[in-house]
């Protein structure tokens, strides 16, 4: 009886310990006592101050909105400003740059113009801040470079009788801190 008990544990014990994952860990020994150690991974975490009030509520959902709805624009202006970065680069005089340069504004107005004149006011302001997140340039800079000072200070008359401003830095650590934290959230897949 002994022995088929002894034999059925074993058989269990066995059986138990197959599934198991083994990890070996480092460990240290600190006054007789073996602790061991675990390197994790850093973690951020990002979370969105909801306000008390129904009205501050609100307007927070709103910018979560407008945040998500032209993200994916800015993240394309970074893309296509670094693939046509490397074309103009390869060009070998100004009239081909220009050339470059209204094809690639023929393409992205045919492509997605449509869908930017449907923006609201407050989605491009957001997206002139998310431009200059993406290329560390102010849209103003990127027109002056692209298409000269005299267009990037006309765009600049045009957009500021509109209440725009091309100028406009993106500053993550003050005023831009809640749009910094929804743009990490969606990165991280939270919102």
């Amino acid at each position: 009886m002994k022995k088929v008990f002894l034999i059925i544990m074993m058989v269990f014990s066995l059986a138990y310990g197959y599934g198991q994952k083994i990890i070996v860990l480092g460990a240290e020994v600190v006054n007789g006592d073996t602790i061991p150690q675990i390197n994790l991974d850093e973690v951020e975490i990002f979370t969105l101050r909801i306000p008390r009030t129904y009205r501050g509520r609100r307007r927070l959902t709103r910018l979560v909105k407008n945040v998500k709805k032209v993200y994916p624009y800015a993240k394309l202006a970074g893309k296509k400003l670094r693939e046509y970065d490397k074309l103009l680069q390869q060009a070998k005089n100004d009239r081909e740059r220009k050339k470059l340069m209204k094809r690639a504004e023929k393409e992205i107005n045919e492509e997605y113009g449509g869908q930017l004149k449907d923006l609201t006011f407050t989605q491009g302001k957001i997206l002139l801040k998310l431009i200059d997140r993406e290329t560390g340039e102010t849209s103003y800079n990127l027109v002056q470079q692209l298409r000269g000072s005299f267009s990037a200070f006309f765009y600049q008359a045009f957009a500021r009788i509109w209440g725009y401003n091309l100028k406009v830095r993106y500053d993550p650590q003050g005023r831009d801190k809640t749009i910094e934290t929804i743009v990490k959230m969606i990165e991280l897949g939270q919102i």
